[in-house]
């Protein structure tokens, strides 16, 4: 029986005519079947002939509603309520037709017709409904056994109606079969121990660690329409990966209402750290950032970067005239050029391997492509590295965004955007100071040039050059242990692309001189980070680490100094910072001055430098402190 099955299900779906011949002997066997209900097998056999005569005119206007709802065109094995319900229209037209036919041909001379009656055409067209049900119900049933897969985990489907019951339904579908649904988790109370899909729905009082257990359960399915609050719960989360079960998200092909009878295809991966993040959705006003970058010209510096490479495919999409790219990284910038070509052949794209702290190939560059917009990423991030050598980080970072910024200001450039750092704020280390006097640089020009300048201020990216997720992941891989530097840590984390959709907006919609802050949802311990991405990797033997916090690090970022504070701006995830603004006269001398004594690679004399220009600058953690005493 089994290699029957096997050798019928890998075959193609039958043609059109075969379904169609099978219902048509449906329709002709059920009124045999009715007309014997009615009279009996000597009744039945004396008029076969006549009935036979009768059956295949009934069976020819059954054509009709066959016809009208397709019931032959669908796949049998892939029957679904929709399927179902075209054969009850179709069979339901085919008897109004018949009864109609009937009557009317009811008063001629006494023959063909005499043997059926009314009751007799209900039954018949009833008893064909049933039978052509059980015969898709069977054959998708016989389907589902024979192409069922051992290998199939047990699930539960976190969310019962918002979406569960249609995702459900997807993944029933799927061959070969990737989960096998063993009930669902709802928040509402009411259906607890309720029956969905023939399967029971549990609810949150639940000992879910002992069902779990208990029905050998393998996988947690997180339903679409309740991803954003399963990342909110983050107790719910420790619960279930207490349990050892992998959890999964799914993600729908197109926007999905919540319709079960209409489920868009799904796309199932595994849950991965970024989908843990407790974060709520962020929407864009993307057709007023397409209305202000299609057909200008585009420069960014760091185009080869975490965050600059993001800011290059997402201007990209929008169409602009042209492109310079610009970055002193030679391998990540080829790689961007081989994107470009890939991606947006039709975009005019330089790709340029330079330096912002060249002045001279700076200008000869901007008096070239004269841009319409500059996006700044251009920076030296890693907070030890620059610790070590702030001679360096201020010549990048400061008098790099100086000679950027000076140049948008001497060719025409409608608007500049700097991508800033919450660590320039209240800075304890050489990076953050430097990115806040690069802020103060930029808002005091603005108010000088017809060049509007822009600052975006947010925190970590996921999976940005230097993160810790990529040296987490590295170190797992390794067998471990995972350092962190200290058990109370905590970091504000957004996606990459998320982060340069907001860098987008803040930038096309700034009038100049605002520093725009980025709320960034509640913050991560990173310890909890580590956590959840040593149980997400599958290991559990892997150990934890504190080795310390390094040099200029602080237990918690902020998005504000103690004399700042904010108004709301154009969205409810980007603020206004209000906050002490210079004179450019002051600020530009004290930026000369500084990168003269940068050049000397002095580094003590450099970091006093940037103290004097930013008193709240407080070193933690680091050989400058003396320098506060």
């Amino acid at each position: 029986m089994n290699k029957l099955l096997n050798w019928y299900f890998t075959k193609k779906s039958l043609p059109y005519w075969s379904i169609l011949v099978l219902d048509s002997l449906i329709v002709f066997l059920s009124g045999f079947f009715a007309y014997w209900l009615f009279n009996r097998g000597f009744m039945t056999l004396t008029h076969s002939h006549a009935l036979a005569r009768v059956m295949l005119l009934y069976v020819a206007l059954s054509w009709i509603g066959m016809r009208l709802f397709h019931t032959y065109s669908g796949i049998l094995r892939y029957s679904s309520f929709i399927d179902l319900s075209r054969v009850a229209y179709a069979n339901l037209v085919s008897l109004a037709i018949a009864l109609a036919v009937h009557y009317a041909v009811y008063q001629l001379p006494r023959g063909l017709l005499e043997h059926i009656n009314t009751r007799m055409l209900i039954v018949t067209y009833v008893t064909a409904t049933a039978m052509m049900w059980a015969v898709r119900v069977l054959v998708k049933t016989l389907y589902d056994v024979s192409a069922g897969d051992k290998d199939a985990k047990r699930t539960l489907i976190y969310g019962a109606l918002e979406g569960g019951v249609g995702l459900a339904k997807n993944i029933r579908s799927q061959k070969p079969a990737r989960f096998v649904v063993c009930g669902f988790i709802s928040h509402d109370p009411y259906y607890r121990h309720k029956m969905l899909m023939g399967e029971k729905v549990y609810t949150m009082d639940d000992d879910l660690a002992g069902i779990i257990e208990e029905e050998k359960i393998e996988a947690i399915l997180i339903s679409p329409l309740r991803t954003d609050e399963f990342r909110r719960e983050q107790q719910l989360q420790d619960r279930l990966m207490g349990t050892g079960v992998k959890l999964y998200m799914a993600q729908m092909a197109k926007e999905w209402n919540g319709d079960d009878a209409e489920v868009p295809d799904v796309q199932i991966h595994e849950v991965s750290v970024e989908d843990l993040l407790p974060r709520d959705e962020i929407k864009v006003d993307m057709a007023a950032v397409e209305k202000e970058l299609k057909g200008k010209r585009i420069l960014i510096t760091g185009a080869a970067g975490s965050i600059g490479s993001e800011i290059v495919r997402q201007v990209a999409a929008y169409r602009p005239e042209a492109m310079m790219l610009i970055d002193q990284a030679e391998t990540p910038e080829h790689d961007i050029r081989l994107m470009m070509q890939r991606d947006y052949a039709d975009i005019q794209a330089e790709t340029v391997v330079a330096s912002i702290c060249n002045k001279g190939h700076m200008e000869r560059l901007f008096a070239d492509f004269k841009p319409d917009y500059v996006f700044h990423a251009a920076a030296y991030k890693h907070v030890p590295m620059m610790e070590d050598n702030p001679s360096e980080a201020v010549l990048n970072n400061v008098y790099g965004t100086k000679v950027i910024a000076d140049l948008s200001t001497e060719y025409g450039v409608s608007k500049f955007v700097m991508v800033s750092t919450d660590k320039a704020v209240n800075p304890t280390n050489v990076m953050g100071c430097s990115k806040r006097i690069c802020e103060m640089y930029v808002q005091a020009l603005d108010k000088y040039a017809k060049t509007q300048f822009v600052t975006t201020r947010f925190g970590n990216v996921l999976g940005s050059n230097g993160s810790v997720i990529p040296l987490f992941k590295e170190q797992i891989r390794a067998g471990g242990p995972v350092t962190v530097t200290h058990p109370d840590i905590i970091r504000y984390f957004m996606l990459i692309p998320e982060a340069c959709k907001l860098v987008l907006e803040a930038g096309v919609k700034g009038h100049g001189g605002e520093i725009f802050i980025f709320d960034m949802g509640k913050p991560v311990r990173i310890a909890d980070l580590a956590k959840r991405m040593i149980y997400l990797s599958g290991a559990r033997n892997i150990e934890i680490a504190f080795t310390g916090l390094r040099q200029g690090e602080k237990l918690y970022e902020e998005m504000m100094s103690s004399q700042e504070w904010t108004k709301p701006s154009f969205h409810k995830k980007i603020r206004i910072a209000k906050v002490r603004e210079y004179e450019f006269d002051d600020i530009s001398r004290q930026v000369d001055e500084l990168t003269d004594i940068a050049r000397r690679y002095h580094n003590m004399e450099t970091v006093r430098k940037m103290k004097e220009i930013v008193p709240e600058y407080q070193s933690k953690n680091s050989v400058y402190e003396q320098l506060d005493k």
